[in-house]
């Protein structure tokens, strides 16, 4: 690819986050694509979940996100995952986002084309969402996974609002289905808090996210980890020019204080852009990130510029 042609990212979430051999034969069919650059990827034993995020010409990740998405087909069963995470779909969710010299729109169109390729392909039921949308409420990514894979599968076979884009009225039996789309540069950012009790952090996720009265372009849950005897608040940050992230930090914490609670960490999944770490550090605040992971940094790493966008 030259080095002025466009450059997508894709930032893929798989339903497997305890396998790991089962996340490197997914990444493996992406890095066996030409022209496709594995940017970050990460696992999440309590979410049950993994999110792999790689970046190319457009040709070239949308045929890597198909073979990594028939990849997860083969190797994930949703009839025996469990995870504390909303799914529909052993390949999740698959978002287009465009880097350089590619607008949202045609990001959009990419992701029609993978839809169409994944239900030809591997008979998986499609739905495309954000800037891909077909209907307007499926601009909504939660609004696609309302009730999450073990209601989808019913709720499809009579209900014609959830019919989906591509494919037939009756998930993928394993498999279940994908929702695929394009969207803005969004962050994926979880607070972790010295609690156990659960309803303390979905108390805090109710408050802060935007559904509920809280921060514009912030989507949050509150999830437990059992694994750690922790909760954390899991949160998108659709659009951190709107809302960046020392905004929520700044609130989680004043929120948990008057609760008795401590914020631990946040942890970061996939990547971020430079400029939200700058605005926290002009602002003065610590996001209590261990290592953050910047896009820039990541296609540096890969030979490849973010450039004009």
């Amino acid at each position: 690819m030259s080095e002025l042609g466009p450059l997508v990212e894709c930032v893929a979430n798989f339903s497997e986050g305890r396998r790991a051999d089962v996340v490197e034969a997914i990444a493996e069919a992406i890095r066996a694509t030409p022209g496709a650059h594995i940017l970050d990827w990460s696992l999440d034993p309590d979410h049950n979940r993994s999110v792999i995020t790689f970046a190319g010409g457009p040709e070239s990740v949308g045929e890597a996100a198909v073979a990594a998405a028939g990849k997860a087909v083969e190797l994930i069963d949703l009839n025996t995952q469990d995870g504390v995470h909303p799914r529909i779909g052993a390949a999740d969710v698959i978002p287009f986002v465009p880097l350089r010299r590619i607008t949202l729109i045609e990001c959009g169109w990419i992701a029609h084309s993978v839809g169409a390729e994944l239900w030809n392909r591997y008979q998986l039921p499609v739905y495309l969402y954000g800037e891909a949308a077909v209907l307007p409420a499926r601009r909504s990514l939660p609004y696609v996974r309302q009730g999450g894979y073990e209601f989808l599968k019913e709720a499809v076979k009579t209900d014609i609002n959830r019919f989906p884009d591509y494919g037939q009225a009756e998930l993928h039996p394993t498999a279940g289905a994908a929702a695929v789309g394009a969207r803005k540069i969004l962050i994926a950012w979880n607070i972790e808090l010295d609690t156990a009790d659960v309803e303390i952090a979905k108390s805090i996720a109710l408050t802060i996210r935007e559904a509920n009265g809280g921060f514009a372009a912030v989507r949050a849950l509150g999830l437990a980890l059992e694994s750690k005897g922790i909760t954390q608040v899991s949160m998108n940050l659709t659009d951190f020019e709107v809302t960046p992230p020392h905004f929520v930090m700044e609130r989680v914490q004043k929120l948990a204080s008057e609760q008795g609670v401590k914020v631990l960490r946040s942890e970061l999944i996939g990547l971020m852009p430079q400029k939200a770490l700058d605005l926290a550090l002009d602002a003065g605040v610590d996001l209590l990130l261990e290592n953050p992971r910047t896009i820039e940094e990541s296609l540096a790493a890969a030979g490849l510029s973010a450039g004009d966008r």
